[in-house]
């Protein structure tokens, strides 16, 4: 890599390389704006660049559709129903 910890940390706006150490060692979620900085940044959509936590709250979001799709599926529209099945239909 190219960019030290203290380049990353200047370019998020940062005044210490320790905040970006926190980050990459997930100690600390860095807040939206400083996310989507590491996308420009690093030019990696986030879903890439904080992998891990993408998958578990894809997983969160899974199984929560899932259950939601149990208590619709007599009311719900289909536009809905095809929705929620979207959202629960993933790779575990």
């Amino acid at each position: 890599m190219a960019l030290s910890q203290g380049d990353v940390a200047f370019l998020l706006g940062h005044r210490k390389s320790s905040q970006v150490s926190r980050y990459e060692n997930s100690e600390h979620l860095p807040n939206l704006e400083a996310a989507l900085a590491y996308e420009v940044i690093f030019k990696s959509p986030l879903s890439e660049i904080f992998g891990g936590l993408y998958q578990d709250i894809e997983r969160g979001v899974s199984e929560r559709a899932r259950i939601l799709a149990s208590k619709t599926k007599k009311d719900g529209s289909v536009a809905k129903r095809k929705l929620l099945a979207n959202l629960s239909a993933v790779d575990d």
